[in-house]
């Protein structure tokens, strides 16, 4: 049975197969992680206690999304990848992917395929040899008859004259019926990536952005039901990267293919995902489309995590619906008035981003700010200033690019009403009115 291959919106998982030019992917599976735990134990001695990486994880991801995992370093979103691929054991929890409990099944039989940081190509292998050294590895690719009606000693036969004769020349060399089938595979995956020139180089001979292909071309030759990417862009130069960034999208969307991407660029985080986690110390903070993570963050953290500049926060005063900051009032909408009330005569988190303040005339509801450095960028100009009442206190703000600024100057600023955000101070928790 042939298809076409699945561009545009996704349809429901169940409906979902891919053709490659020859072969079928199977059904696109759901991916469930319910209360996952994982401990590392202390290397510091046995009295000291074990270190919690991962806490209470809990993750539907739906067949055929792209789901980013974002945090800064050390969260734990890569060894919680690396819990679904099986190179690290579960302390507690269940990992589920399809119709099938994944705890306590070797990596081989996850039927998943992991993209390292690092590519991990064979250096001594070709790159032909490099996409097809998985499915060497594996049974005979379903839809070929005869070499899975076959005894299995004949099987190894050939295989073993296949090897034995690969360095052979082309005429001389033995091919067996799955290995013919092997060597279609390896040359559709290469046509998709755009690498059939490639084949008969090693590793040693590709750009970085090569190799990221063939890596990516490794996995999908494999027919995984779900891709595992570990930062594989990391390596390579910023235009690369954003290049690269933009067809591995693509990519997945024509494959319809699960993927778990691993990034600590939130930038990465906001323009591949269809959903993104956002992760701090071994815990999930928000899971959510990038435009709710902008626009309505569950919480400081990722308030600040997610935007460049990051979000700025001042610690106001609350006067029934009117923000006190040394000479500085504003008076929120009365929508305000019932969520603010507990917090009358108390100390909250304003938190507002750089975009988000305009330059505006001096006024008593407008902040004034001192410049200590300009970035002029082009198409923006960022600005890192003081404000002038309390100079400890910092501010990143973004300007139109035409507005001459001087070191030093005073400028004001007014807030958007509608973009600005209320945390709690204790919890860190974002109002909503």
């Amino acid at each position: 049975m042939r298809g076409n291959p699945i561009i545009g919106p996704r349809p429901p998982p169940d409906q979902i197969r891919i053709d490659l030019g020859f072969y079928w992917v199977g059904i696109v599976a759901e991916v469930i992680l319910e209360k996952v735990y994982k401990q590392f134990p202390s290397q510091s001695g046995a009295a000291a206690q074990s270190v919690n990486v991962l806490r209470g994880i809990d993750l539907t991801i739906q067949g055929g999304e792209f789901m980013v995992l974002v945090g800064p370093s050390g969260c734990g979103k890569s060894t919680l990848l690396r819990l679904l691929a099986g190179l690290e054991t579960l302390t507690a929890g269940r990992i589920t992917v399809g119709d099938r409990l994944m705890n306590d099944l070797p990596p081989k039989d996850r039927d998943i395929a992991m993209v390292f940081q690092s590519y991990a190509l064979y250096p001594h292998l070709t790159v032909f040899d490099n996409l097809a050294f998985g499915l060497r590895r594996t049974q005979p690719p379903q839809g070929d008859r005869q070499a899975n009606d076959q005894p299995r000693w004949q099987t190894w036969g050939q295989a073993g004259l296949g090897a034995l004769t690969r360095s052979f020349p082309p005429s001389l060399r033995y091919q067996s019926p799955q290995e013919r089938i092997i060597a279609r595979r390896v040359r559709e995956v290469a046509q998709l990536l755009q690498i059939e020139e490639l084949l008969t180089r090693l590793p040693k001979q590709l750009s970085g952005g090569q190799k990221q292909r063939v890596a990516l071309g490794r996995a999908i030759a494999r027919n995984p039901q779900v891709f595992l990417m570990d930062e594989p862009l990391s390596n390579l130069d910023a235009k690369l990267r954003n290049e690269t960034r933009a067809q591995l999208v693509q990519l997945q969307r024509q494959l319809g293919i699960t993927t778990i991407y691993v990034t600590h660029d939130q930038t990465e985080a906001m323009t591949m995902g269809d959903r993104i986690a956002v992760m701090n110390q071994g815990e999930i903070q928000q899971i959510a489309p990038p435009l709710e993570l902008y626009n309505a963050p569950a919480n400081r953290f990722v308030a600040e995590f997610i935007g460049s500049p990051p979000m700025n926060f001042l610690a106001v005063q609350i006067a029934a619906t009117t923000l006190v900051l040394g000479q500085f009032r504003y008076t929120l909408s009365p929508e305000w008035g019932d969520r603010l009330a507990p917090y009358h005569g108390r100390s909250l988190l304003l938190g507002v981003r750089p975009e988000h303040l305009q330059l505006s005339p001096a006024a008593t509801k407008n902040l004034a700010v001192k410049v200590e450095l300009v970035e002029a960028l082009g198409n923006d100009t960022y600005l890192t200033a003081h404000l002038v009442e309390f100079p400890q206190t910092s501010l990143r703000l973004r300007i139109p690019p035409d507005h001459p600024i001087q070191l030093g100057e005073t400028l004001w600023f007014s807030l958007i009403p509608d973009k600005i955000h209320f945390f709690d101070p204790q919890t860190e928790r974002r109002l909503i009115p």
